[in-house]
Formats: C-alpha cells, structure tokens, sequence
C-alpha cells in the first residue's frame, strides 16, 4: 500500500479485520489503505487468522450472532503473509492472553517474511512487547478497550524508565482532546476504533487521532483521499 508514515497533515487508513480472509486482504490492497489489521489466535500449536473464537470442545466457532463450523478451513497467520504480493503493513491482533503467542508469532515473521515491517498491537501488552522486543521492524502498539486498562496505558506511555511504544489503539468511546495530547508527547500514532461513519470519522479527527481504524470503505477511501498530493515534478 502506498503511505504506513505519519505526517502532521495525515492519519493512518487501517483496515479493520480485512486481513481475516484473503479477499479481505485483496480488498483493502485495492483501496490503497496504509494498513491491513487481522485477529491472530494461537490454538493447538498452530497461529491461526480469524476474527470468531473457539467454543472449547464443541464443534463451532462464534461471535455474538454469528456461528460457523469449527472444521471449516481456518487461514493461518503464514498463509497470509505467503499471500500478500503488494508489501502490505499488517497490524497483528494478538488475540489471548498468553505471552506465549508473541513468541511464536515473532518466530514465524521472522522465518516467512524477515524485515518486513508489522505493526503488532492488542490488549495483552506482554504478548506485544515481546514480539517488539525480538524484531526490530515490529512497531508495538498498546490497546485499551476500558476505563482500566486506559488508566494503566497513560501510566506505561508516561513511564520514562521504559521505552515509548510506536502507538496506542483506544477504544472511540474513550478518546478525548486531552487524553490524545497527552499520549502523542510520547506515542508516534493514536489509534482508535471503530470508525465507522463520515462524522465519527471527522470527530476523532478533531480530537487529535492519527490512525483510524474502520470496517467501512468509504471511511477508509476518505483518509486516503486525504493524503496530500505528492509534489509535481
């Protein structure tokens, strides 16, 4: 895709979930998004991409509303980037809460795809800052989805004693001015989803967020349509 840097004019255009299949992943290569965010789950042995979870032993996969047979073909985490032929940034959502996960999926993007940047983001920092700590073209990216877990971000991006990870990802209905202010002191991107329609888009726009995380593709054709003009030649 053609932009994965931030400039004060510009926000990132992530993908939600588009890297769960691969025409989810040809879609968004087609927008031009600077991002492709996907759910990788560590189950038997195995990094798996898909954004439904498993039922313990019963025969389905599930989300709220939404059922599916747990034998139907899973894509798994090297499958997709063997699929990408357009250098896509991944943004890795390590799903779980084992540190585990990191581990293996530092191990096979260094093996299938090494050097290629990815973003690796989720709510188990742990599991996040060890796949940051193991390759140094992986970009950490800190997520909170509740007042709690915010409250301990702000207190791990102020901590001076450890490194600044590259970006926080902050649920929609936690964002404020001053929160994102205080963040980018120290976090190159604010992330923060979902961004779903042209007013909550211009919303955390206003409110100083730099990466927007959308399902929709006219949301994610707007930030990109946003992008400045590269100077005539």
């Amino acid at each position: 895709p053609g932009g994965s840097a931030v400039t004060a004019d510009t926000a990132l255009a992530i993908a939600h979930l588009a890297g769960n299949s691969l025409d989810g992943l040809h879609q968004a290569n087609l927008l031009d998004v600077d991002v492709v965010e996907c759910d990788v789950h560590a189950h038997r042995g195995r990094l798996e991409v898909r954004h439904l979870k498993t039922a313990g032993p019963l025969p389905f996969l599930w989300d709220r509303w939404e059922l599916a047979s747990a034998r139907a073909p899973r894509l798994g985490l090297e499958e997709l980037l063997a699929a990408d032929r357009r250098g896509a940034v991944f943004m890795l959502d390590l799903k779980g809460r084992r540190e585990s996960t990191g581990r293996a999926v530092a191990d096979l993007v260094h093996e299938h795809a090494p050097g290629h940047r990815v973003i690796v983001c989720g709510r188990h920092w742990p599991a996040v800052e060890r796949v940051g700590a193991a390759l140094p073209y992986a970009d950490p990216v800190l997520s909170a989805r509740t007042r709690g877990e915010l409250a301990a971000l702000v207190r791990r991006v102020a901590d001076e004693s450890r490194p600044a990870p590259y970006g926080t990802s902050i649920h929609v209905s936690l964002l404020d001015r001053a929160l994102v202010t205080t963040l980018r002191r120290r976090v190159s991107v604010v992330m923060t989803w979902p961004v779903n329609d042209a007013d909550r888009l211009e919303a955390v726009l206003a409110l100083g967020a730099n990466g927007v995380i959308s399902d929709e593709t006219d949301v994610l054709r707007e930030v990109v349509n946003r992008r400045p003009c590269p100077p005539a030649s």
